[in-house]
């Protein structure tokens, strides 16, 4: 963000001398006779205002492209308003041959940004994630599925164990232009970054005897099994009693990614006879790697499991609700409440 560098950069180079312009030279400070297009001009320019850019940096950009008549009349417009300091990096579309006020206003204007915004929500996959980038970005799949072959180079934790599935994190962006699929994926780690120090993710893995891996693992079990924030918590200490037991985790959403099947898709007797890593209503222990990318909440659920011995969950109500117990023949009963009434 230019802020208030920008305005200091400004007045600094506009007291340190004149400006000359076609080879006359004005005072930007007076409002001199600085050369300026009347209007709202015509046409298109895209200007890049790149970060750390000068008073001076943008008003070459602005010249160079056609959009200005003179870098002193954009100076004279800056140097007046105190909203110069709002000015942020990017790309811009303006028109050519503006005046210098015009052009002002309109790199103030959220809507000259050139950006691609995507939203990738919670629960996706690697592969969910990079079709959704790609459908709404103009960078092909071909090169986001290239440039997630090669997790080294987008500045994953070292806990990730090179394992990009789980890092990818769900929330929105804004792609600028030019922007490459190594780019995007790396700015999505990051993020991922941000809410694991937010959450604590490090230390409270320590706190549970568990590696920050681990619990990126159980998030996204929770991140595909339930609805509601509050029963976060609940399927986390599920999971842990499990596996303090040695009983098998039973869920199916893992089996699901296993199979190549998205959660809720209907898993056949063929699927769940397939012996795959992600195989656990017989095999112990979770799953080898994370099976979508969890968000904050769940991040959060997975560090702070609720007190108890509950052993067992299943889905209770229509608007996602789950019945939990420690008690087997409960589950028995609820589960088979649930399908008599259509829950599922």
């Amino acid at each position: 963000m230019l802020g208030v560098l920008f305005l200091v950069l400004l007045l600094s180079a506009l007291a340190v001398a004149a400006v000359t312009v076609g080879g006359k030279v004005v005072d930007a400070l007076t409002g001199s006779d600085a050369a300026d297009f009347d209007g709202a001009g015509s046409g298109e320019a895209v200007v890049q205002i790149e970060p750390g850019d000068t008073a001076g940096d943008v008003a070459d950009t602005l010249l160079e492209k056609g959009v200005v008549a003179s870098r002193a009349a954009f100076f004279e417009v800056a140097a007046s308003d105190p909203r110069a300091t709002r000015l942020q990096p990017g790309f811009y579309q303006l028109r050519l041959k503006m005046s210098a006020a015009s052009a002002f206003e309109l790199l103030l204007d959220p809507a000259a940004r050139l950006v691609g915004r995507v939203t990738v929500p919670e629960g996706r996959n690697v592969e969910q994630t990079l079709q959704i980038l790609a459908d709404n970005s103009d960078i092909p799949l071909a090169d986001y599925e290239a440039a997630a072959q090669d997790p080294a180079a987008l500045g994953l934790p070292d806990y990730a164990r090179g394992q990009l599935e789980g890092f990818l994190f769900p929330a929105t962006y804004e792609i600028e232009p030019g922007s490459t699929a190594t780019d995007v994926l790396t700015l999505m780690v990051k993020r991922f970054e941000q809410a694991a120090e937010t959450v604590g993710l490090e230390e409270g893995a320590q706190r549970l005897g568990l590696t920050p891996y681990d619990v990126v693992i159980v998030a996204s079990l929770i991140e595909r099994e339930v609805k509601h924030d509050d029963e976060y918590g609940k399927v986390s200490r599920v999971v842990y009693n499990r596996l303090e037991q040695g009983i098998p985790l039973g869920i199916d959403a893992a089996i699901a990614f296993g199979v190549g099947k998205n959660a809720g898709e209907p898993l056949t007797r063929s699927d769940l006879a397939k012996d795959t890593p992600y195989e656990n209503r017989r095999k112990t222990g979770l799953p080898p790697t994370p099976i979508a990318s969890p968000g904050e909440a769940t991040l959060k659920g997975a560090l702070e499991p609720v007190d108890g011995d509950i052993l067992y969950y299943v889905l209770a109500t229509k608007d996602g609700r789950s019945f939990f117990t420690n008690d087997y023949n409960a589950f028995l009963r609820q589960r088979d409440k649930s399908r008599a009434e259509g829950v599922f």
